[in-house]
């Protein structure tokens, strides 16, 4: 359940500019925007040099300027970030006098070899926790909090669907089944063809709301599950697309595994011992004076030779930098009021995409506040638990951060970061924070808590007004238009980057970031340096 992996973030422009700003010309190789460490101020008439401008602070930013330094060498790295701190949307608060730690933002991530690599690098690999692999996830249905299956051998015996449901998914996914429709599918159109309703509305519909806060109606299955829909596409289903696949590693195996990292036991997330934000924190630390914060863009125009130039106010006032390449890793409506001067066909594409407001509501009951039933050898045991929107509760999952890390709740205590909102609740923005918890306690109360327990102690309630964006159909022929727009303008060295670009889970930002820092690299390589 990886709600909430990106959220608004201030506009980089439309503030008015300070009376008698002192303008200032800087040179930058490459600058990316970010926030948190202790910055060198820029002196009066300092003139700086880089390849390459990231604009945006967030993980996506942050880990694309990381991988253009250490895995290309490009060490003139500037990140500018609008806020007063880096990791975007990743907010970690810790109580440590009450023993409290929790997340705001994204929760945990999926430990592929890309975000090793990264933690790795930045030198955070004793401080990776992982979560328990066995650790049972749950769907709500029918009044009762149900496991789901996570391997094969527990396909038969789980008790979400019924004996037609699981033969109808088993007989779909060997490729028995309507065809595909000659047109871009929705994840529900895609589901109900391949596995049937109940695989979508007890297993899929709830996993979207937990990943995306979406409506699975309008989600695009190849633009948001695109791994999937490969599947079918390759292999005429998607039992044969995993065989094609198989076969196709073992003709191409993957290179040796950098023994540096480590491995996790089995399906699992993982996070860091002092939570998400050690990640952003540490690259931050890494790159030092290159990041800068409270940086707010303000424009960004082609200069008369190579390159860009890119007008900042600053704590030190207006500063201008000029970039042989520059990558946007903000949210996409902010990079369309940034880029519209330059291509109002960009502009207009970016403008498009949605990001629905998501709440992340935290709060503590004592452990006997658990009703019985829910425990497993006298604890509470598990990722966290889905509802369909079927089912009738507002919240759309809970995560039990106190059974999934370690150390993030006093002893006695359970810790339940509950996500509610999304794009078929977007009322959540008129209402309060009380009215906000009180919503969460009363789902809560109706599958996981004894409904006669004290009330929830409220650590936390961050309301994200633009979340996540949707991938919704046509979400990747809106990028390629966005991308093609400044291709025709002329703007080769700008590009676009970030969740709605690689992917809204934190892992893929970081593997999008990898990719992104490649392409710079090729770009710098065969342009740029000549």
């Amino acid at each position: 359940m990886a709600t909430a992996a990106s959220a608004a973030a201030p506009l980089l422009n439309g503030t008015r500019r300070p009376a008698r700003l002192r303008h200032r010309g800087l040179r930058v190789r490459c600058a990316a925007v970010a926030g948190g460490a202790a910055e060198a101020p820029v002196s009066t008439g300092a003139r700086l040099s880089a390849d390459c401008v990231v604009v945006g602070g967030g993980i996506s930013g942050l880990c694309t300027a990381q991988a253009l330094a250490t895995r290309h060498g490009v060490e003139e790295v500037l990140v500018t970030e609008a806020r007063a701190r880096p990791g975007g949307n990743i907010t970690t608060v810790e109580r440590p006098e009450e023993g409290y730690l929790w997340e705001e933002g994204p929760n945990s991530f999926q430990p592929s070899d890309p975000v090793l690599t990264m933690a790795v690098d930045s030198g955070l690999k004793d401080d990776l926790v992982f979560g328990d692999p066995n650790a049972p996830r749950f769907v709500l249905w029918e009044g009762k909090l149900r496991p789901v299956p996570s391997k094969p051998a527990d396909l038969p015996f789980f008790d979400l669907m019924s004996i037609p449901g699981k033969l109808r998914a088993g007989l779909g996914a060997l490729g028995i089944r309507p065809p595909p429709p000659g047109r871009e599918e929705s994840v529900e159109e895609f589901v109900r063809r391949n596995l049937g309703a109940e695989v979508f509305e007890r297993l899929i519909e709830p996993f979207c709301s937990g990943v995306y806060a979406g409506d699975p109606c309008k989600l695009s299955m190849k633009a948001a599950f695109g791994k999937v829909w490969r599947l079918e596409e390759a292999g005429g289903s998607i039992i044969g697309g995993t065989i094609k696949t198989i076969q196709e590693r073992g003709k191409n195996p993957k290179p040796p595994r950098d023994p540096r990292l480590p491995k996790p036991k089995g399906q699992t997330v993982a996070s860091f011992r002092k939570g998400l934000a050690m990640l952003p924190n540490a690259i931050t630390s890494s790159l030092g004076s290159k990041v800068k914060l409270s940086w707010k863009l303000t424009s960004i125009t082609k200069s008369d030779g190579k390159g860009y130039v890119l007008e900042y106010e600053t704590p030190e006032g207006v500063v201008s930098v000029q970039a042989k390449s520059v990558i946007m890793t903000i949210p996409s409506y902010v990079a369309s009021n940034i880029l519209r001067p330059l291509s109002s066909d960009a502009a207009d594409a970016l403008s498009r995409f949605y990001y629905p407001p998501v709440a992340a509501v935290t709060i503590s009951y004592p452990k006997e506040a658990i009703r019985k039933e829910c425990l497993i050898d006298g604890e509470l045991q598990g990722f966290g638990q889905l509802h369909p929107r079927s089912q009738g509760v507002e919240t759309l999952g809970t995560i039990y951060s106190s059974s999934l890390f370690p150390n993030r709740a006093p002893a006695g205590r359970v810790l339940l970061l509950n996500y509610i909102g999304g794009a078929t609740n977007t009322g959540i923005v008129s209402k309060t924070e009380s009215e906000l918890v009180e919503a969460v306690d009363r789902d809560l109360r109706k599958m996981l808590i004894n409904p006669t327990a004290v009330d929830p102690l409220v650590l936390g309630v961050r309301v994200w007004p633009q979340a996540i964006p949707q991938f919704l159909v046509g979400h990747l022929d809106l990028l390629e238009a966005a991308k093609s727009a400044l291709d025709r303008g002329g703007y080769d060295g700008l590009f676009l980057g970030g969740n709605y670009v690689a992917g809204v889970a934190l892992g893929r930002c970081v593997e999008g970031a990898y990719e992104s820092a490649s392409q710079i690299f090729d770009f710098l390589t065969k342009y740029a340096y000549k």
